[in-house]
C-alpha cells in the first residue's frame, strides 16, 4: 500500500502543473482550517482519533488459528524422502 501512494506521488510531482495545484490545494486546506476554527479541529480530531482506533483494533483482533491438516492422520511413521 505505501508503494502504490508512493508510485502515485512521484508521478504527481512529476509535472509543475501538478506540483501547483497539490501547493494550492494545501494553502486553501490551510485557510480553511483558519477560517473555520472550532469545527474543523473537530473534524480533523474524529479523522485521527478514528484512525487510530482503527489501527488499535486491527492490532488488538483475535488471531485466527490455522485448521488441522486433515491428511496429516494419514500420514505413516516413515516419511517418503527418506
Amino acid at each position: 500500500m505505501k508503494g502504490t501512494i508512493a508510485f502515485i506521488l512521484f508521478f504527481l510531482l512529476i509535472a509543475p502543473k501538478s506540483r501547483a495545484l497539490l501547493a494550492a490545494w494545501a494553502g486553501d486546506a490551510g485557510k480553511w482550517v483558519i477560517a473555520w476554527a472550532p469545527f474543523s479541529f473537530i473534524i480533523i480530531a474524529i479523522v485521527v482519533a478514528a484512525s487510530i482506533a482503527a489501527a488499535v483494533l486491527m492490532v488488538k483482533w483475535p488471531k485466527i488459528e490455522e485448521p488441522e491438516n486433515p491428511l496429516a492422520r494419514y500420514k505413516g511413521a516413515e516419511d517418503v524422502v527418506d
